[in-house]
């Protein structure tokens, strides 16, 4: 699958987009990219601050029967993702927190939220990734929130870091047919934090 890329200047959030390029252009896989997101969302309804500078994404695509099964990609998203993070940090501890929140150094840097939309009998799976590349909010959760630049001392581009995305789903599903989900699951488990 190769993944085209939609970029915008400012959205509501990139899954809002993603949404609209399934139903309105009958787009069945891509990548949105925005420098910025007006109401950009988490999981379970919370507001995801979208500063300015930092990463907005959304993968999307059909979920067809060769594929994993919508509640796998829950594991695989946030080991996919670790991975392209640590090209950034690869001496920094990148953990995750269930069910949508990568940890490096043992702060919140990455939150992914995943939808499904159905359209003519075909579901879709929307990946939405917001990574803190240059700032972070001031959350009050159990733990902070931090961003690459901090924990590296080093400004990475965005284009880097679409780059890295798009080749990293694309390579997962040009090996679908080796697809093994308890690789994904054990890897996983061994960043899982409580």
């Amino acid at each position: 699958m190769q993944l085209e890329i939609f970029k915008y200047k400012e959205v509501t959030s990139t899954n809002d987009i993603a949404m609209k390029l399934i139903r309105e252009k009958n787009k069945e896989s891509g990548f949105v990219y925005a420098e910025t997101q007006t109401k950009g969302r988490g999981t379970q309804g919370s507001r995801w601050i979208s500063e300015m500078g930092n990463f907005f994404g959304t993968i999307f695509f059909q979920l067809k029967k060769s594929y994993p099964p919508f509640n796998e990609f829950s594991i695989i998203n946030p080991v996919i993702i670790s991975e392209i993070i640590y090209n950034f940090c690869n001496d920094c501890k990148i953990s995750f927190k269930w069910p949508n929140d990568i940890l490096l150094n043992d702060k919140k840097v990455c939150g992914i939220l995943q939808e499904v939309i159905t359209l003519n009998n075909k579901n879709f799976l929307l990946i939405g990734v917001g990574i803190n590349t240059i700032s972070n909010p001031k959350i009050s959760k159990a733990y902070q929130a931090t961003n690459i630049f901090i924990e590296t001392k080093k400004k990475h581009e965005k284009d880097e870091i679409i780059k890295l995305i798009k080749s990293s789903y694309e390579k997962f599903f040009l090996n679908i047919n080796s697809y093994n989900f308890l690789n994904f699951k054990s890897k996983a488990q061994l960043m899982a934090v409580n």
